[in-house]
């Protein structure tokens, strides 16, 4: 949707290499187009936040917590039936350039919600390398998008992320992704519902 200076939104920060955003996109599709609301895609360095914030990187986490976790995304990816590797061969990755081009997309008043599912699929589904610039040419022109535009304007994206990081951690946001309606936080995919209420609600 596009925005105007009244449109309602969700701000949504994320990170682009996170399951768990990947996972709940397509819901938060489906939320705002049920809504007539827009999403801004507001893409993080979700290290500084969890720095800034008490968390953990997934390496650092005790055993429990991993394993754990494993569990939690083949519940989420068999219940949405969306698929998704476990163990993908390029997690961890450098998501800046990632991160880049859903800035890139906000910016430009593209569908910045396809191109974060487009990437969370290639690094989740298909195992592709979203820090590699030809692979990410290759997964957005495949979804359809204008891929060499927004690789050019992703070069110029970075200080808007860093931005976007500041930002989220005055609102509060300490993990990915955490959606915000009206000054209200919701941490997490399987908060999509209780995020459904509020939008519902006005």
């Amino acid at each position: 949707m596009t925005l105007s200076q009244n449109t309602p939104a969700i701000d949504y920060y994320f990170s682009p290499m996170s399951p768990f955003a990947y996972l709940g996109t397509p819901r938060l599709m489906a939320l705002a187009a049920r809504y007539g609301c827009a999403v801004r895609c507001k893409p993080v360095r979700i290290g500084e936040v969890f720095s800034a914030t008490g968390g953990l990187p997934l390496a650092q986490r005790p055993e429990a917590r991993k394993a754990y976790r494993l569990v939690e995304l083949t519940r989420i990816s068999r219940r949405h039936g969306l698929p998704l590797t476990l163990h993908p061969a390029f997690y961890p990755c450098d998501d800046t350039l990632a991160a880049g081009v859903i800035v890139a997309a906000e910016q430009a008043g593209a569908d910045a919600l396809a191109v974060s599912l487009a990437l969370g699929r290639g690094l989740w589904a298909e195992e592709r390398n979203i820090a590699d610039p030809a692979e990410v040419r290759a997964i957005l022109t495949a979804a359809g998008l204008e891929a060499d535009a927004l690789l050019a304007a992703a070069a110029e994206a970075e200080p808007q992320r860093v931005a976007n990081t500041a930002e989220a951690l005055a609102a509060g946001v300490f993990g990915a992704p955490t959606y915000v309606w009206k000054g209200e936080l919701f941490w997490g995919q399987d908060r999509l519902d209780y995020l459904e209420d509020a939008v519902a609600a006005g």
